[in-house]
């Protein structure tokens, strides 16, 4: 395992069938309860201490999330924190309450930590269940610390208890597995995962994973006229900028993609020679978020052994300012042969993706997802709650949007195309690399993206505004949210997106 990669142990997950009682109450530390929102009668009886539960529920504040906390009289006096649920609550609001809830539960020792649902019914009951265990496996998960003590685990294993079925909870751990990935790389300071050290850790897990490896270096870039890259990459003090490629080939190697993964890997964004401001340029080590996003989505395909051939391209690169850095009115040539004149060196994420969009096309997949940080403009629009979606097939918004209602990670669809683009005409190339007065960025760029799309090959595009959420978002509790795994994978395994072809 590469040395920068996290070597904790993925948490496990034990299912224990029946009704919940007071033995296996007796063997937690934390007990996680979900309760229907109108408890019927019947209910307390069957639970550990009903009665006494019953009576504490009744003290409870209206509309709180965490209805109580109290102990088991038992010799580890398990705390047992009661959240309620309507049956019909969204999958965000679910996610959400299963991050308060195991929130409010880890201020203790790492322990054993159970997840009861009861009183409702068995498909109520497993779609609850895996939302509050993803926010578990989330929880459970140290991102990096570099402090001379260790940081401890915060979730010592996990039970589901009181089912009354087994849960297949693959899916769950895989997507966990992808997002926990690319959390970690997100929170990496930047003079650890540095362009080379990236592309070595995509290597190595490549090895791990049995995935095809190719590191298109900038001298092999320079021959394939990836001259918008090659612009960003320029102005670095070294030659470790690249664009990686990945491919995950479960049937035939020679296979074409059913879906190829583009990435914004911006390792640490200066804003270039038109430098960003100390706060805007304070955490922009995690400007390669979208290229984590990618890959945390190849990694959770792969464990889940997903049926379907996968290109996963990372575009890595610094964006520096110096003598050589590039600048405004700097005119430069894309790999498709598009020429770009370059108005802002902050917009750097669309260059670099634009060649990686024009190399991912060429190998004809059946459709591309980018994922990137790009805009600011996106969570002017529709705040850090949301992430916005842009595509060359407009019919496909309801089902995007739709997507996201259902799996929890909440997405807008905003138009793109050619009268767009009127705002982008250049007197001197074939287009701006972006309006000089910055009204609707977010359009402007995915409309920009698009020119670099060949082959009409169906295309979404990711801006990635709810990527850092302060106090996290949904199921995940940290600022730096890894949004994009859990979209990816539902857009495949429940909308089967990338089978359409319209």
């Amino acid at each position: 395992m590469h040395s920068l990669l996290p070597d904790a142990k993925e948490l496990r997950v034990n299912q224990q069938l029946g009704r919940l009682t007071n033995k296996s109450a007796d063997t937690l530390n934390q007990l996680l309860l979900i309760l229907p929102d109108r408890i019927p009668a019947a209910l307390w009886k069957s639970l550990p201490q009903g009665p006494r539960l019953k009576t504490l529920m009744a003290r409870k504040k209206p509309g709180a999330t965490l209805a109580i906390q109290f102990r088991l009289s038992n010799k580890r006096q398990t705390q047992v924190s009661v959240a309620t649920c309507k049956p019909d609550a969204s999958a965000f609001e679910q996610l959400e309450m299963g991050r308060q809830l195991v929130g409010a539960a880890l201020a203790e020792k790492a322990g054993p930590l159970g997840i009861c649902v009861a009183g409702f019914d068995a498909p109520s009951q497993a779609t609850i269940a895996k939302n509050v265990l993803a926010a578990a496996l989330a929880a459970g998960f140290s991102l990096p610390a570099y402090k001379k003590k260790p940081t401890p685990p915060s979730i010592g294993s996990l039970r589901l208890l009181g089912l009354d079925e087994k849960l297949d909870v693959d899916r769950i751990v895989a997507e966990a597995a992808g997002n926990n990935l690319a959390r970690w790389l997100t929170s990496m300071p930047p003079n650890k995962l540095n362009a080379e050290s990236y592309a070595a850790l995509a290597k190595d897990l490549a090895a791990e994973h049995g995935w095809q490896f190719k590191r298109f270096a900038t001298r092999e870039l320079d021959k394939l006229g990836a001259g918008a890259f090659l612009a960003v990459a320029q102005g670095n003090e070294d030659d470790s900028a690249s664009i990686v490629r990945l491919r995950y080939r479960p049937g035939s190697k020679s296979e074409k993609a059913a879906l190829s993964l583009v990435g914004k890997g911006i390792i640490f964004d200066t804003g270039g020679t038109n430098l960003k401001p100390f706060q805007s340029m304070l955490d922009m080590h995690g400007d390669m978020q979208g290229s984590a996003v990618a890959l945390g989505t190849l990694l959770a395909m792969t464990k889940m052994k997903l049926p379907i051939a996968v290109d996963c391209w990372l575009a890595l690169t610094e964006n520096r300012t110096g003598p050589s850095a590039y600048k405004s009115q700097d005119v430069v040539t894309a790999a498709n042969g598009k020429t770009i004149q370059t108005i802002h060196t902050d917009a750097e994420g669309r260059m670099a993706l634009a060649d990686t969009l024009v190399l991912a096309s060429r190998d004809e997949p059946g459709m591309i997802i980018d994922y990137a940080t790009l805009t600011g403009t996106c969570i002017s629009a529709i705040t850090k709650r949301y992430s916005g979606v842009f595509t060359n097939r407009p019919g496909w918004h309801p089902r995007l949007k739709r997507n996201g209602q259902a799996c929890g990670e909440r997405v807008w669809p905003f138009p793109i195309g050619d009268e767009f683009l009127e705002a982008l005409k250049s007197p001197v190339a074939d287009l701006m690399q972006c309006s000089p007065n910055g009204a609707g960025d977010h359009i402007l760029a995915a409309s920009f993206l698009g020119e670099f799309v060949e082959n009409d090959i169906p295309w979404v595009h990711v801006d990635l505004s709810s990527g850092n959420h302060k106090g996290g978002l949904g199921h995940i509790p940290t600022e730096i949210t890894g949004f994009g795994v859990r979209y990816t994978m539902a857009l495949i395994l429940d909308e089967c997106l990338h089978e359409a072809t319209s």
